[in-house]
């Protein structure tokens, strides 16, 4: 229990805070603070976030730098609400999920399967911690600048009315530049950007928290199946790997099944988020100064957040077909041809099941790898240069 408690400590800390953690059902008390919590993110989110700063867009359309830099919230805004939403429709079905991990920390294993686990329950955490530090960092930057003058984007009578920069562009229809209506309304925003930053990050730390796992079983699994002539009961151990397969099957095909419409979303958003922010700064760049510094910074950081997080779907898409085309060379390279009849049939039963490798999916179009990766990349720089020649 030690070891599963350390695997998803920050896991499960990041999706409490904003009531996304799949609440026990034998605890009626927390599972109803939990959905209290999730009630109070989203209407925050909704109505401090994203309907202001969607107002705030209409009121700028027109003017290709303000639009981008609306967009540049408006867009995640929209994103966040929509993963928190699906996390919780799917609760019931990611529960399992989490019982799953629970049980295989807990079950006997070899000291190499148990040294896998916590091999990639490191890099579960320190992934949490990177995503944790981020959303924190990125918070203090936005909350903190201004506070010193330094304003991360571009201020205008249409972003603005009354003068006084709030942390996003956004549009009330009540009159915040007054005190201390605009004190309270800069401080209200911050926090809900703490939470909305959380929340963002907490779901992609729980995708690869599943994926990592499933990943490690799977390693483990790999093991065993080379060492089956060391079994002394050869029937039995055969008959556990192979239920051990089918449930890791199941148990990506669950997964995929609720990130699936998630990630076809996030990859649209991410082509659209880098094209516009990669065709703001190389005009930027190109027209020498029209932006200040430390918007130009801020621009950068925010699209290599961006790019970050789509790299952790593709990365951990891209380890999940790895090790389960590893189980199709573990059941080939064995010398099934020496066994009894009904030995070689079930192993050949294995390598016909690992013979399709199993991949998460954007949409059930199209699998989250490193070479979907690079593929969008390329196809948004292609679309970066289209805008420029545009515009030329």
């Amino acid at each position: 229990m030690t070891d599963f408690e350390w695997a998803i400590s920050l896991n499960r800390f990041m999706l409490k805070i904003v009531g996304l953690w799949p609440p026990d059902n034998r605890h009626a008390r927390g599972a109803i603070k939990s959905k209290i919590r999730l009630l109070y993110s989203i209407i925050t989110m909704l109505f401090i976030l994203t309907i202001p700063t969607l107002i705030s867009l209409t009121r700028v359309w027109g003017d290709m730098m303000l639009m981008i830099e609306n967009m540049q919230y408006s867009i995640p805004f929209l994103i966040t609400i929509l993963k928190v939403c699906i996390i919780w429709y799917k609760q019931a079905d990611l529960l399992p999920l989490i019982y799953m991990i629970e049980r295989d920390w807990m079950k006997p294993k070899m000291k190499e399967e148990r040294d896998v686990m916590l091999r990639r329950a490191k890099t579960v955490r320190a992934i949490a911690m990177c995503g944790m530090f981020n959303s924190i960092l990125l918070s203090i930057i936005t909350f903190g600048f201004p506070c010193f003058g330094l304003v991360l984007r571009h201020v205008t009578n249409l972003t603005d009315p009354g003068g006084k920069p709030l942390l996003v562009p956004s549009y009330y229809l009540h009159d915040v530049s007054g005190s201390p209506q605009f004190e309270l309304t800069y401080l209200t925003q911050g926090i809900t950007l703490f939470a909305c930053g959380f929340s963002y990050t907490a779901v992609d730390q729980f995708l690869g928290l599943l994926i990592l796992h499933v990943c490690g079983q799977l390693e483990g699994l790999h093991l065993r199946l080379t060492r089956m002539e060391q079994y002394t009961n050869f029937n039995a151990a055969l008959e556990y790997n192979i239920q051990d397969h089918v449930r890791l099957i199941r148990s990506i095909e669950i997964i995929d099944d609720v990130f699936d419409s998630m990630l076809l979303v996030l990859v649209l958003y991410f082509a659209i988020i880098f094209c516009l922010q990669g065709f703001l700064i190389v005009d930027v760049i190109n027209r020498k100064g029209q932006l200040p510094l430390t918007q130009l910074i801020w621009f950068v950081v925010a699209t290599a957040y961006v790019l970050l997080h789509m790299c952790l779907y593709c990365a951990v898409g891209e380890i999940l077909v790895t090790q389960s085309e590893k189980i199709h060379e573990a059941t080939y390279e064995y010398s099934w041809y020496n066994k009894e009849p009904k030995v070689a049939k079930s192993l050949m039963l294995i390598m016909l099941r690992a013979s399709k490798p199993l991949h998460i999916t954007a949409g059930k179009t199209f699998p989250m790898t490193m070479a979907t990766f690079c593929n969008l990349l390329k196809t948004s720089a292609g679309y970066i240069s289209v805008l420029l020649a545009n515009q030329d």
